[in-house]
């Protein structure tokens, strides 16, 4: 147990590194980086932007240029002058974004804020894997470095989110009307390593109308808006 918890601590080891645009804390290997984690971008050259790349604004003494820390483009002050938190690229403090970056930056904050804590704070939920016909109790959470769902009951079980192709929220109560619908499980598809094939586990929040279900219902929702900027990294 001490040598997993070893490797464990120095998986999840961080350091500061300084780019050019700005302080961020990364881990140490970048194998073990956040599956949510974006990639800097390259800045466009300055001499490639003359004018400022939305309002059209020529560069000069008194107009000055800068790049949006999100997607690397030239922008002059007006166009950028927002200074937003971006969790995503790892940065200690907020940083310099253009307008339309800076609206995507601040509903992922959201995420961070609101959505990572339930995750990380788990639910409880009947697990069935596979094609078997029984279902266990099982607590879903998300792990501390953000890079395995733990599933803890009876058994151990631990999925890579990074191997997650596939998440379908499980509704019920949506009337044609468009009432409201409750999310009442997910199904999740994945792939096993060494193994060609892939796998799903469904996961199922219990019928009583009591907190632990309320609490199953939003860790639903955040594991969906989880899966939006998973698939938004890997198309980076």
């Amino acid at each position: 147990a001490v040598m997993s918890s070893e490797v464990a601590a120095r998986r999840d080891a961080k350091k500061l590194v300084r780019s050019p645009s700005g302080l961020r804390m990364v881990p140490e290997h970048r194998a073990f980086g956040s599956p949510f984690g974006l990639e800097e971008p390259q800045w466009v050259p300055d001499k490639e932007c003359p004018r400022c790349m939305q309002c059209d604004a020529k560069f000069d003494f008194i107009t000055r240029k800068h790049h949006c820390r999100r997607c690397g483009k030239c922008f002059c002050d007006r166009c950028c002058s927002q200074k937003v938190s971006l969790r995503r690229m790892c940065f200690v403090d907020p940083v310099r974004q253009c307008a339309e970056c800076a609206l995507v930056s601040h509903k992922e904050a959201e995420f961070y804020d609101k959505q990572l804590k339930v995750l990380l704070g788990g639910a409880t939920f009947l697990v069935t894997f596979g094609n078997l016909e029984k279902s266990e109790t099982m607590v879903c959470r998300l792990s501390n470095n953000q890079r395995y769902l733990f599933l803890d009951g009876d058994s151990h079980h631990e999925v890579e989110i990074a191997h997650i192709s596939a998440v379908q929220i499980l509704t019920e109560g949506l009337s044609p009307a468009g009432g409201n619908a409750r999310a009442t499980g997910m199904l999740l598809q994945y792939m096993v390593p060494g193994t060609e094939g892939v796998t799903h586990l469904k996961l199922r929040a219990g019928e009583d109308a009591s907190a632990s279900r309320r609490q199953a219902a939003a860790w639903l929702v955040a594991m969906h808006k989880a899966a939006k900027l998973l698939y938004e990294s890997r198309d980076q």
